[in-house]
């Protein structure tokens, strides 16, 4: 069947085209995406924006249409966290369904951290073993980890790289005592709940997923996108290390120079690394392997996962 994932994150809204089917990977048809900076768009009372409702009202509407142009039987479409923590959620969804027909569920953080652990499980199998996932978002960091295709623990906290970027390096480069205080507070804030993680034992492997973790890992040597999803790639904790002071004091446009970086996300490189060092060091990980399925995928094989549940009782 052709299924439609409607994705709509903190960064960016993206409608994902896929040919399903139980037991075969999902084969991507057709990919349309929009930056939308829901994590940006909100005021000081922590409400999406009129604008910000707008834009996802609009992007909406339009997956809609691309959806059915492209012979989607079912979209599925879901929210994360600038949507789960805005004041005004219940306001924001009702527009965007009486204004684009279309209904949006908001996932919980622990729900978003054990989707992406079912298709890191399903791309790496079971000979991962007992595996860890991260994943850095536009507006929470999720982790999980297990033996299983569900997650022993999973959990969601507010360290999303385009959440930090507009607390912290809002006004341009923050000094070096903001940085240290930042490394401290996210450090503190990983480690509170570290051992969720730790007292089921050391992973077998440890992976990372999404946009983030994977522009800092092409910016430390990992193969372009364009070789194909199949060739691995890893980031490595020494290596990021090293470039994170690079990074500080390059400027926008520098950091647009580099590979695997989009213009639209130069402010979040620094806080998305500082982030993404510290899950390393916390959890003693000397590098972390790049899973090039996530969330959406997650959503998708649950999905199939249902359908042929109920097949099967018929």
């Amino acid at each position: 069947m052709r299924l439609g994932v409607l994705d709509i994150g903190s960064n960016t809204g993206h409608l994902l085209v896929v040919d399903a089917h139980g037991g075969a990977a999902p084969l991507p048809a057709s990919s349309h995406k929009q930056p939308l900076r829901l994590a940006e768009h909100l005021d000081e009372d922590g409400a999406v924006t009129k604008k910000g409702i707008k834009a996802l009202t609009d992007f909406c509407a339009s997956a809609t249409q691309i959806a059915e142009d492209k012979g989607c039987e079912e979209m599925l479409g879901f929210a994360t966290s600038a949507v789960r923590d805005s004041v005004n959620s219940d306001e924001v969804l009702a527009h965007v369904e009486e204004n684009s027909g279309v209904r949006l569920e908001v996932l919980s953080g622990e729900d978003e951290a054990r989707l992406t652990f079912l298709a890191v499980r399903r791309w790496f199998g079971w000979s991962a073993g007992r595996l860890a996932v991260f994943d850095i978002g536009g507006g929470s960091l999720e982790i999980a980890g297990g033996t299983d295709e569900a997650p022993d623990v999973a959990w969601s906290l507010p360290l999303g790289a385009a959440r930090m970027a507009r607390a912290w390096f809002g006004g341009g480069r923050p000094s070096d005592d903001d940085v240290r205080e930042l490394r401290k507070q996210v450090r503190a804030e990983i480690a509170r709940d570290a051992g969720h993680l730790l007292r089921g034992g050391v992973p077998d492997r440890a992976a990372a997923t999404s946009k983030t973790f994977r522009s800092l890992a092409r910016i430390c040597g990992a193969a372009p996108s364009g070789d194909g999803p199949l060739v691995p790639r890893a980031l490595e904790l020494e290596t990021l290390s090293g470039w994170i002071p690079k990074l500080m004091d390059m400027s926008s446009d520098e950091l647009a120079e580099l590979p695997g970086v989009s213009p639209s996300r130069t402010h979040q490189i620094v806080p998305g690394a500082l982030v993404a060092e510290a899950c390393m060091d916390i959890f003693d990980l000397t590098e972390l392997e790049i899973c090039p399925w996530a969330l959406r995928e997650g959503v998708i094989l649950e999905r199939l996962d249902q359908i042929s549940v109920v097949t099967r009782q018929r």
